[in-house]
């Protein structure tokens, strides 16, 4: 695996970047529909385009499967595809975005207990909680902060 950090978000980055999206949503978000995740789907080009740390981790075919987005220290979103999820490519992006970002906080869907026990394990712990998330959807937000 190498992990690069990109500047240049090109269309069929973007494109690869949005099948690893929903390859890990569907894996993992199971509160949310089918009909949720297209929903959503649509706003992920423009998050990709605009976060300002965006970090990619790439197979040895230079193809990205698995990413992570950071804005100042904050973990904005962590994707791993389904088909590499286990194998420690979430550890070590994390661990990437830790060392070189100085990442300390995160916010995680309450529901989606792999990634609350993925992140507790890393040393992160919850300091807050909301009934919706940044949208104002009905799904509660677990904010953390690392605590190592």
């Amino acid at each position: 695996m190498k992990i690069i950090e990109v500047k240049d978000r090109t269309a069929p980055l973007v494109e690869q970047l949005l099948k690893v999206w929903e390859s890990s949503v569907k894996a993992t978000h199971f509160f949310l529909s089918e009909d949720e995740i297209e929903r959503i789907k649509k706003y992920v080009p423009q998050a990709l385009k605009e976060i300002p740390f965006l970090i990619i981790a790439e197979n040895g075919n230079h193809i990205p499967v698995g990413f992570m987005g950071i804005v100042e220290q904050h973990l904005e979103m962590l994707f791993i595809s389904h088909e590499e999820r286990g194998k420690g490519l979430g550890k070590e992006l994390l661990e990437y975005g830790i060392e070189k970002y100085l990442v300390n906080d995160l916010a995680v869907n309450e529901q989606n207990l792999l990634a609350k026990g993925f992140y507790e394990h890393m040393g992160f712990e919850v300091y807050k909680r909301t009934e919706c998330d940044e949208q104002g959807n009905p799904y509660p937000l677990l904010y953390m902060k690392l605590y190592k």
